[in-house]
């Protein structure tokens, strides 16, 4: 089995669910209230973890409460976050997500020390990273430490997936040196310049792998995923499952597909896995407490394929 190096942020998740989002200025009576682990990084490097892959965490947290929780909570699942920056006088990150009855989802991010986690660290810890098969990056830290993590990785022969959420503009150079490009829509749009409505979600892909990217994976919710690069073309549909919270389920499709690869998994096996695992996650209410275990996405593709 190859070896995952997540690098991303870590955050607590505030979920409040309610019937309908609210209007400005309007004050509105909740459903109910849950307080989980979360953060883009956190969820990819969980379900990585979770389902089967041999996962090394690393990302900044406070010296607060919420901090001290989240390497608490890292160390009970058994995930290694111990090359894990912790800094002093600035908070651990924290989301504000409002999640309707329909599974949608509104999320407000507030960094606080995700945003420490900068190149100067990561040059620090070069040689653990480099131990790493595949690194999986995020767009919750900063763009400075993604681009040089890209870099590093690019010219030390190690693969990169990057996720490209939130949704970012990147430059040329950068999306050169990704192995396995990860978007959405809203998010392919915005990087290629193009909008799928007009020219399809085929020549949006293409246009993405003009631009430099080798693989990429255009995940498209309830209409399933796209996989194009140089040697193949897959379309994958997702599951039909009952969503009451879709929050988690790209970084758990993410995070299930690197643990597929790092297993051997040819690429629509990895795809599959992924898609059976989102499919599970969206289920369940919140972020981490939604992922999966891989005998349960196992379990699921018994009975679904």
């Amino acid at each position: 089995m190859s070896k995952i190096v997540v690098i991303g942020s870590s955050n607590t998740d505030l979920i409040a669910k309610i019937n309908e989002f609210p209007k400005i200025g309007e004050t509105i009576k909740g459903i109910s209230y849950l307080q989980v682990m979360g953060g883009k990084g956190a969820n990819q490097a969980l379900a990585a973890h979770r389902l089967g892959g041999d996962v090394k965490f690393i990302t900044s947290l406070g010296n607060d409460l919420n901090g001290i929780n989240s390497i608490d909570y890292y160390k009970k699942e058994g995930l290694d976050a111990s090359l894990s920056l912790i800094v002093e006088d600035v908070p651990s990150g924290v989301a504000m997500i409002w999640v309707d009855k329909n599974g949608d989802n509104s999320i407000v991010i507030i960094p606080g020390a995700n945003d420490a986690l900068k190149p100067e660290y990561i040059k620090k810890i070069e040689a653990e990273i480099l131990k790493a098969d595949l690194i999986v990056l995020q767009m919750e830290i900063p763009y400075e430490t993604v681009r040089y993590i890209c870099n590093f990785a690019s010219s030390n022969n190690k693969q990169v997936m990057l996720n490209v959420a939130p949704a970012m503009v990147l430059d040329k150079d950068v999306i050169e040196k990704i192995d396995i490009l990860v978007v959405n829509e809203t998010e392919a749009e915005l990087i290629s310049g193009e909008n799928i409505s007009i020219i399809g979600e085929e020549a949006v892909v293409d246009r993405l792998r003009f631009l430099g990217a080798k693989t990429v994976i255009l995940t498209l919710g309830k209409k399933g995923s796209i996989l194009k690069n140089d040697q193949l073309y897959l379309k994958v549909p997702a599951f039909t499952v009952n969503t009451v919270d879709s929050t988690a389920a790209g970084d758990t499709f993410c995070g299930a597909l690197a643990a597929g690869l790092s297993r051997g998994h040819r690429w629509q096996q990895a795809m599959e896995f992924a898609s059976a695992a989102a499919a599970i996650c969206v289920t369940r209410m919140g972020a981490q407490t939604s992922i999966p275990d891989e005998n349960e996405v196992i379990s699921f593709l018994s009975q679904n394929i």
